[in-house]
């Protein structure tokens, strides 16, 4: 073989081991998923149950869960009720209306 055809194979051995180790670095950084425990959703069940970390600074987070505390900001910004008395409030006006 001469010089030239063997450079030529051997760029393309690499070539192809470069392109193999950084399809399976990439595959690798897939796998790696990092999630927060506190706020992962998957571990709803334990946030559902955690009163809120807010709730002795902030008199709306009485009584919420760590989840509730999630979702209140959109609540808010959805203008749900975000006390029970303002509900029993909206009943009355609804049934005043009917």
């Amino acid at each position: 073989m001469n010089k030239s055809t063997t450079n030529l194979i051997l760029g393309s051995i690499i070539s192809v081991g470069g392109a193999a180790l950084a399809v399976s670095a990439y595959r690798e950084k897939q796998n790696e998923v990092k999630t927060y425990e506190d706020t992962d959703m998957m571990n709803s069940d334990k946030i559902d149950k955690m009163e809120s970390v807010d709730a002795d600074k902030d008199d709306g987070e009485k009584g919420l869960t760590q989840l509730d505390h999630a979702h209140r900001a959109e609540w808010v910004a959805n203008g749900f009720p975000q006390t029970h008395q303002e509900m029993k409030e909206l009943e009355e006006e609804d049934t005043d209306t009917h």
